[in-house]
């Protein structure tokens, strides 16, 4: 028996599960599921005879390098913040390890050290990271042995509420870590580079720097830059291309609603408000506003924000119940995004019936025999409910795959990886098309970079 250590039973984690347990029979593994909360753990676990649930706390060293130690391949579904002291395990004892995350400078490090064991440490097989590697790689592929030159690359993921369960104004629920929403966007401006010229949007500009989508069947997206688009050039093996940019989807209109949290200063990180613990929602709306004996808190909110009381912002803002005096953060030495992320996670936890919705969109342009031509490839997926979400299944899904095809030594090429290599995103993307995680690809005419899709 192949024994599979999985350590964080997060959102993410549910089909990465499910899909393991239906291998395990045909595949001889053993399932081990490790989480600091063991109640959770035994929830993923569903009684299934080849799984086991535990307690375990990545902090706890010996119980930590115990579990490693026993086990054939690990899967961390940890915060990417966690991942190295499990590689640093994994590196120690000789096993292949399997992330969804984005390769850190620290993980990077163990690339040597991680071939000299031939080790295979497997990152960014998600979905994005991960499925959106996978994707554009093999286009891209395609066309460079047709003898074609990329010249323009264009990526952007949404992870959205499905139609069916878009109940809020702000067409928007939390189906992955709701603090990474909060503070998406900081820490550094975005850069990527457009038609030749570098361009960089600073973090309070880039909820108003959008870009409009049409993805067939699936509706009007905005996009928005994400941090370093430029990195993929060497990634992609794209060096010297004149335009390169990736991006967050989201419905029409949330970015400009986003912004008035940002421009209130309401997802700064950086520090705790005093007494957070017993301030109400009112009371932390009007800590950044200026004060006056005699305006409310809605008033300051409106003009500070320059919003009309029958602008559909406000009517945003009011749904969020954000000037009740009732009710309270409840937090000890909250940050702003802290006291945020709690109000929104009220508003918009996925109810147990509810869909999410993953949509991928990737505009390839490219020069063949003199001519300039344009790919458009579009990826549409709707989840189950609110355990076994197209987010779960999109991360979880290549996770495990990942990990059955290295067990398997089907994946063999030692080092710190990314899913960027046709031995491993041709099969992976293959098998996701039996679960309908497939790409429509359409060549159509060539457009080039549409500066007016965009609006400030």
């Amino acid at each position: 028996m192949r024994n599979v250590l999985i350590i964080g039973a997060g959102k993410s984690s549910a089909s990465l599960i499910q899909y393991l347990q239906n291998k395990a029979d045909s595949e001889d593994l053993s399932i081990k599921i490790g989480d600091v909360s063991l109640i959770t753990a035994q929830r993923f676990a569903n009684q299934h005879s080849r799984t086991e649930a535990f307690y375990l706390d990545i902090f706890e060293e010996e119980s930590r390098k115990k579990a490693i130690k026993a086990a054939d391949v690990v899967i961390s579904m940890l915060p990417a913040s966690l991942h190295i002291e499990v590689a640093k395990d994994c590196l120690q004892f000789g096993k292949d390890l399997v992330t969804p995350s984005y390769v850190s400078d620290q993980m990077w490090r163990l690339d040597e050290a991680v071939k000299e064991k031939g080790l295979v440490f497997m990152n960014e097989i998600g979905v994005d990271p991960g499925i959106d590697h996978m994707s554009a790689m093999r286009v891209i592929d395609q066309i460079r042995n047709k003898g074609g030159k990329i010249i323009l690359f264009e990526s952007f993921t949404g992870g959205l509420v499905a139609p069916e369960s878009d109940t809020n104004l702000w067409n928007y629920k939390f189906t992955w870590n709701p603090r990474n929403v909060v503070i998406a966007g900081q820490g550094g401006a975005a850069e990527f580079i457009q038609e030749g010229q570098y361009k960089y949007i600073p973090y309070h500009r880039l909820f108003r720097r959008t870009e409009f989508f049409d993805i067939e069947d699936f509706g009007r997206f905005e996009g928005l830059a994400n941090r370093n688009s430029l990195k993929y050039r060497s990634i992609y093996g794209l060096e010297g291309i004149p335009t390169i940019y990736r991006g967050t989807l989201r419905r029409i209109g949330f970015s400009r609603a986003w912004n008035m949290f940002v421009q209130l200063g309401m997802t700064d990180d950086s520090y705790t408000m005093y007494d957070s613990e017993n301030m109400s929602y009112r009371d932390y709306v009007n800590s950044f506003l200026p004060y006056s004996p005699t305006d409310s808190v809605e008033l300051k909110v409106r003009y500070n924000l320059k919003i009309e009381q029958d602008d559909i912002m406000w009517s945003k803002l009011e749904e969020l119940d954000l000037f009740n005096p009732d009710k309270y953060i409840g937090i000890k030495d909250a940050t702003p995004a802290q006291a945020l992320q709690k109000i929104l996670e009220e508003n918009w936890a996925m109810q147990p019936d509810d869909k999410d919705m993953i949509v991928m969109y990737h505009k390839f342009g490219y020069e063949l025999n003199g001519e300039k031509k344009q790919i458009d490839s579009t990826m549409g997926f709707v989840g189950e409910n609110s355990i076994y979400t197209a987010m779960a299944k999109t991360v979880g899904y290549p996770v495990a795959m990942a990990a059955l095809r290295i067990l398997n030594k089907e994946i063999t090429e030692p080092g710190v990886r990314r899913p960027i290599k046709a031995d491993v995103y041709g099969p992976i993307l293959e098998e996701l098309e039996e679960y309908g995680i497939e790409f429509r690809e359409k060549q159509v005419a060539y457009k080039g970079y549409n500066p007016n899709n965009v609006h400030a």
